[in-house]
């Protein structure tokens, strides 16, 4: 049971063992996000950083002079507020380890009673505060927390690091190679555009499962990935040598999760003779698995990224510059954990369920925060998975302290002694180590969850959603009850009459039978879950059983195996559990995303077939964390997540329609039923292996092979220049039109003018649906056009492959087949109708045929638009097809931020209404009058909206920082930080 109470309150790897100090120039720049973005702070309140202490910001015109100064004035130790506090942590071994800013020295009681998690922010205020850009006053707010955080006040926070995977990272960089081109063109010094803090870049997102179920998977899939993706490997490496402090990890390395968990992740830095903890910011969603390790992380959008890397107000803030970011001192939601995990139970179950609880007690833009007795042996791997999860329950971080458990993984994945013992040295003089074995100090939290780890059970999500937890036992009620609702998450509207219906088709000349339900995808994949030994090696023990008995998978189930790094292949192999997930045709098949991202690659004819002639609901079962309509793969509408142990389980049974209590999974070799409980491991035998399989060495010799590279990635030649020498005629790496027509002064804010509804959707319309990351149908506006450029079908590759290059994405925008466009009347696909014609035409034909003939548009949406991954392409792309605003009920975090990114306006229906309510059929033209002069919009503020028809309504601006209006007056975060950067040389 759990229980909720309110409270009463780089160019090359070597540079890994680096980063800022703040004595450095290239010291970690700072992060303002917004995590609280439904509750913008009062007027009365909303001061920068920068500002504090001596007079209020308003205006965009003093957000830019700010930005102008931000290069000119570095947090350091020799002018730091608190230098006083810099005290020196002594090695036992001799002499000192470095130096700190130390918050007991600070010896304020609030402090003990801070969650650990704000201390990380605290931290960094104290070390970065030089009264300018960090001030005392952001410190005392932070001390504060608990009066403070309910009133929205807004502090800042630099990150030590930025984390990029390759289909967020490609359009990053192209945006900075098109900037460099935008700098010449207004006369400055392309050399500007350059990164100001480390950037690492892991290539895991372009692997595809092509060749499965043989045991030259591995290199037949990565010559494809490499033969698909060579320009954009190539253009990866250009920018590798192009821009400092940029680290390129190559393809066939591993996850960009796993590997920062495993590798990249320092927990505590020490340079120039200063400590300070590990942080970090990526465009990945699943940033947030790095917080299981005790390292403040979580994702921004791409967009937010390139703005931190160029040291502006967002992510290109923190990447290229060191100007403060406007960050809401978050919420903390104290989760408490008790008990032990149950026999049989995996960390998939408890990540699952947690997940089931977090969406329902809402913590999106909180950090969650875990502690209690439940800790001391939950391992770091199953912290991790919970952490991973983070977007999925909506929560900014996941957060777990660092402890023995900890440091005990940092040994386990070869981190030396020294560094072991100096982490736990600092962190514990800092107040930042919790031991379990002291007694705790109580700490206060906004709210309190408790969750008892011996009543998680078995478990899947699905099969639309990844909160939609449903429990083993009940699975094959949930599915036929599914199956018959009418379509919607938890529905197919399949007909009574029509639900056992079967199948009958050939495969490879041999007889084969699928049915509503039935696998046809079955992958071990993800970080979620590859990452962690115990779930992997609990695969390999059900397949030994499995074989043992005489068991096998049906050979049109599509099953593959893409571990996170290459230490789960080397443990899968000592402990000879690989060679039983091979007969079962899980094969290894690549180190990178694949199934979980919707890389799953082709479905056997036959197989595609028989689905698609007949209209059935065939089903995936994935160790992956996101399972949205249209994700995994066009023709599987049953989507399941599952434990990897559960994946080959549910291969092996070649359906989800089964109750494995009651039924048999298969017969055995000896003509026997076999049960679910014949083939699942206990706890005590996958810990038996792991302890004897799982080895320090392991990890050590496989990242520093990374350093290595390989031949395919070391072969690749590229330009030696600072501006990148586009290809007109690539398909891959297109310069994009945002920056061609860029003026030194701001346009200023737009009002839309008469607009058309291109778009009018229900809840919860996910990146995914937006801009799809999948396969290219050939029928399509992007398959069209890759046609008429001699790009053949089979080497379509897939949309987040093509990412950089905007023709392609625009006509890739709300183009998944699933997705519900409500002016369709209930038909579903990509889609519209132009409504001056009547005509129904594919979304990006209407959008080119409105912006041919003079007219704007806007999308209507409701509940939850932008959910998913946090992806740029899902805001460039609508701004490209000329939509001008977003009218929603609420808006995913990360996605809000990049429309206002990308000049999008977005805007919110008032509480209790929606398009429905006010009798808006999407028919309808629509005005939204804004100022002309910045000075006269504020953040949040009430925007009328009238239509032809006569109805006229109020929405909330969700522009919701002073910041942010600044980008919305330059038409875009890049478009402010090239003027910027541009006003810094003429000053």
């Amino acid at each position: 049971m759990y229980r909720a109470a309110a409270s009463s309150l780089r160019p090359s790897l070597r540079r890994l063992s680096t980063c800022h100090s703040s004595t450095s120039r290239r010291a970690a720049a700072t992060t303002r996000l917004l995590l609280v973005p439904s509750s913008p702070a009062p007027a009365s309140s909303r001061l920068l950083g920068a500002a504090a202490g001596r007079g209020r910001c308003s205006g965009a015109a003093t957000v830019d002079r700010l930005a102008s100064r931000g290069l000119a004035t570095m947090a350091g130790a020799s002018n730091n507020c608190f230098g006083h506090v810099l005290t020196s942590l002594p090695n036992p071994g001799g002499g000192e380890y470095g130096k700190y800013y130390s918050l007991p020295a600070l010896n304020d009681p609030r402090i003990d009673r801070l969650p650990y998690s704000i201390r990380y922010l605290l931290e960094s205020a104290i070390r970065n505060c030089d009264g300018f850009q960090i001030t005392e006053e952001d410190v005392e707010k932070i001390i504060d927390w608990e009066n403070t955080a309910p009133k929205n006040v807004e502090i800042p926070f630099k990150p030590a690091r930025v984390l990029l995977q390759d289909f967020t990272g490609v359009p990053a960089i192209v945006d900075l190679a098109s900037m460099r081109d935008a700098m010449a063109r207004l006369g400055d010094d392309p050399g500007k555009i350059d990164p100001m803090i480390p950037v690492d870049l892991v290539i895991d997102h372009s692997v595809q499962a092509d060749v499965v179920r043989s045991e030259n998977a591995l290199q037949s899939n990565m010559q494809l990935e490499f033969n698909r993706n060579k320009e954009r490997f190539a253009f990866l490496r250009w920018g590798s040598t192009a821009f400092n402090n940029m680290l390129i990890v190559p393809p066939g390395s591993g996850i960009v999760h796993q590997v920062n968990l495993e590798y990249l992740g320092r927990v505590v830095f020490n340079t120039d003779g200063i400590l300070y903890p590990d942080s970090v910011v990526g465009t990945d969603s699943h940033t947030t698995m790095i917080d299981g390790m005790g390292v403040a992380g979580w994702g921004v959008g791409g967009i937010e990224a390139e703005a931190t890397m160029l040291g502006q107000f967002y992510l290109i803030n923190v990447i290229l510059n060191q100007q403060p970011m406007s960050m809401v001192l978050p919420s903390v939601v104290g989760f408490k954990l008790s008990g032990k995990l149950r026999d049989g139970v995996t960390a998939t179950d408890l990540v699952l369920t947690v997940t089931h609880i977090l969406r329902k007690h809402g913590v999106v833009g909180k950090f969650v925060e875990f502690y209690g007795e439940g800790m001391r042996e939950l391992a770091v791997a199953n912290r991790a998975t919970i952490a991973n999860m983070s977007p999925e329950y909506g929560a900014t971080m996941g957060f777990f302290p660092v402890d023995h458990v900890t440091l005990g993984y940092l040994k386990l994945t070869g981190r030396s002694d020294e560094k072991v013992e100096m982490v736990e040295a600092y962190l514990r003089a800092n107040k930042m180590f919790i031991d379990y074995n002291e007694t705790q100090t109580e700490r206060a939290y906004s709210s309190y969850l408790e969750l008892d780890l011996a009543d998680v059970e078995p478990c899947v999500s699905g099969p639309k959603r990844p909160h939609d937890r449903v429990a083993l036992k009940d699975m094959k009620a949930d599915w036929r009850a599914c199956l018959g609702h009418k379509v919607g998450f938890k529905g197919f509207g399949i007909p009574k009459e029509q639900q056992d219906k079967a199948v009958r088709f050939s495969f490879h000349g041999q007889p084969a039978e699928i049915r509503h339900g039935s696998l046809v995808i079955a992958a071990i994949t993800s970080c979620t879950n590859t990452s962690n030994p115990s779930v992997m090696l609990g695969a390999g023990l059900v397949a030994k059983k499995a074989c043992e008995l005489g068991l096998e998978v049906n050979p049109w189930i599509k099953t593959s195996l893409a571990p996170g790094s290459g230490v789960v292949a080397k443990y899968l192999q000592k402990s000879g559990l690989q060679k039983y997930l091979d007969q079962l045709g899980f094969n290894l098949i690549g180190y990178g995303c694949t199934t979980c991202i919707g890389n799953s690659g082709e479905l056997d004819e036959a197989v595609a077939k028989a689905v698609t002639d007949n209209d059935i609901v065939a089903a995936a079962v994935l160790s992956g964390n996101r399972n949205f309509e249209g994700r995994i793969h066009p023709l599987v509408r049953a989507n399941y997540l599952a434990s990897p142990p559960l994946v080959v389980a549910y291969a092996l049974a070649g359906t989800v329609d089964i109750d494995f209590e009651s039924e048999p999974i298969g017969k055995g070799k000896d003509g026997k039923d076999v049960y679910f409980k014949d083939i699942w491991p206990s706890n005590e035998e996958i810990a038996e292996v792991e302890q004897s399989s799982v080895l320090p060495d392991m990890f050590r010799s496989t990242y520093e092979a990374i350093t290595q590279g390989n031949p395919m990635w070391n072969q690749l030649t590229v330009p030696n220049t600072n501006r990148f020498p586009w290809d007109p005629d690539s398909t891959y790496i297109h310069e994009p039109p945002f920056f061609k027509d860029i003026t030194p002064t701001p346009p200023g804010p737009r009002s839309v003018e008469n607009a058309y509804c291109l778009l009018k959707f229900g809840d919860s319309i996910t990146t995914d649906h937006i801009s799809p990351a999948g396969s290219i149908p050939k029928d399509s506006p992007a398959g069209k056009f890759l046609l008429e450029r001699g790009v053949q079908p089979k080497d379509f590759n897939s949309y987040g492959s093509r990412r950089g290059n905007d023709e392609v994405m625009a006509r890739g925008t709300f183009a998944n087949i699933r997705i519900m466009n409500r002016l369709l009347n209930g038909e579903a696909g990509p889609k519209t109708i132009h409504i001056p014609s009547g005509e129904k035409l594919f979304v990006f034909d209407a959008a080119m045929r409105y912006k041919a003939d003079g007219y704007q548009t806007i999308v209507l949406a409701g509940e939850e638009y932008g959910s998913g991954s946090s992806r740029d392409w899902a805001a460039k792309g609508p701004m490209l097809l000329g939509v001008k605003a977003v009218i929603a009920k609420s808006f995913e975090r990360i996605h809000r931020s990049n429309l206002v990114g990308m000049g999008v306006i977005p805007l919110c229906f008032k509480p209790g209404e929606d398009a429905d309510s006010l009798g808006l059929t999407g028919h309808e033209r629509y005005t939204i009058k804004l100022p002309s002069n910045i000075k006269d919009i504020q953040p949040g503020q009430d925007v009328q909206v009238v239509t032809d028809s006569g109805k006229s309504f109020t929405c909330k601006l969700r522009i919701d920082t002073l910041v942010e209006l600044a980008y919305f007056n330059h038409g875009g975060i890049l478009h402010y930080v090239l003027r910027n950067l541009v006003k810094q040389q003429q000053q």
